[in-house]
This record gives structure tokens, sequence and C-alpha cells, in this order.
């Protein structure tokens, strides 16, 4: 009987593979969409658990007075509209800007 083990395998046939030439100008690794939102969602997830770690640690109460109304609120919770009130007049100037840049590209396509 023969020893299995005493032969050298044999090495099966390959075939030697080619890569794809790629197409000039085309980045395989480019970024996309998919990949934008994944960093978004990646991004928005750090900032919740930053936002949730600061409202853990900032709940003692404190007087709030605005424009004649008084009352209490955890001091979190009221930086926290302050900050949404001041994100969202922002916006509301940054959507007038692009509004009226609009407007003005229309009438020079115009004229």
């Amino acid at each position: 009987m023969s020893d299995a083990s005493a032969t050298p395998p044999t090495e099966p046939a390959t075939e030697p593979t080619t890569k794809p030439e790629p197409v000039p100008g085309r980045d395989p690794l480019r970024g996309s969409r998919t990949s934008g939102i994944w960093v978004a969602v990646v991004g928005l997830g750090v900032v919740l658990l930053l936002l949730i770690i600061f409202i853990a640690q900032n709940t003692q109460t404190v007087n709030v007075s605005y424009f004649g109304w008084d009352g209490e609120a955890p001091l979190a919770v009221t930086l926290l509209i302050a900050t949404a009130a001041g994100l969202f007049l922002a916006a509301v100037a940054g959507s007038l800007r692009i509004l009226q840049l609009r407007r003005r590209v229309r009438r020079e396509k115009r004229h």
C-alpha cells in the first residue's frame, strides 16, 4: 500500500486573474449618498448621546423669566430650548437669504 502523504500534493490549475481596467475619471471608492447618510446617522447618534449626558448632569431647577412669564424648569431643558430657538432663527435667516439669491439668479437669466 502506498502512503497518500508520500506523494506531493498537486496544486489546482488556476487561471491568471485579470483585474478590470478602471474607467478613467471614475473612482471606485468615491463617496455616495448612502455613505453620506451613514456618516450623518453616526454623527447624530453621537450628538444624541452627548445630549443625554448633558441632560442627566444638569437636572437642577432654575428660575426662568421671559417677557413677563416666570417659572421654574430644569437647567438642561432651558438651555436646550434656547439652543433650539437660536437654531430656528438661524435657519429662517439662511432660508430667506437662499430665496433672495435664487430670485436674483432667475432675474439674471431672464435678462
